[in-house]
């Protein structure tokens, strides 16, 4: 019970957060005069996950089902491995969609992308969870740069629930 009880503690006192390392891997196509032609590989990695359980599950908070993410995208034709901060929105009962945003530099240029998985019911989630439809776009000018599919690949399910992490 003592394990427990420090546990719940740590919780109630906001103390308590956890993440998790997401790898979705695909195609992106640049816009004409953007890059090269052609379907290029397009993948990010990313750690996401609340600082705060607690307010990460408080639907009066400001952070409700939305939490911070970092880790690394590689757009061929663009960047490879480059760091990205942003965030992950978990918009379920809102919008029925999941929402990565990031942000990185690439070729002394800032750039933004936004990925969604659309259309989440319950009767769907193989295909709903797996499948994200983003565009990345210039920072400054909002000028269109590529558009990308990527997925989530059910073999690396093993490594995604393994890499559940509490802090």
């Amino acid at each position: 019970m003592g394990r427990l009880q420090s546990f719940l503690d740590m919780v109630q006192e906001k103390r308590i957060g956890f993440s998790m390392d997401e790898i979705m891997s695909g195609t992106h196509v640049f816009e004409p005069g953007m890059g090269p032609t052609g379907t290029l590989p397009f993948e990010f990695r990313v750690t996401w996950g609340p600082k705060h359980l607690l307010r990460w599950a408080n639907p009066l908070s400001g952070e409700f089902m939305k939490q911070p993410l970092n880790g690394t995208v590689t757009a061929a034709g663009l960047c490879e491995n480059a760091r990205v901060t942003g965030t992950l929105e978990l918009n379920y009962f809102t919008e029925g969609k999941l929402r990565y945003t990031f942000e990185f530099i690439a070729n002394g240029k800032a750039y933004r992308f936004v990925g969604e998985k659309v259309n989440i019911r319950p009767w769907n989630l193989p295909f709903s969870h797996t499948t994200c439809f983003g565009v990345l776009v210039e920072k400054e000018s909002g000028k269109l740069v590529s558009r990308s599919v990527t997925h989530f690949r059910m073999h690396t399910t093993p490594a995604f629930l393994l890499s559940l992490k509490f802090a």
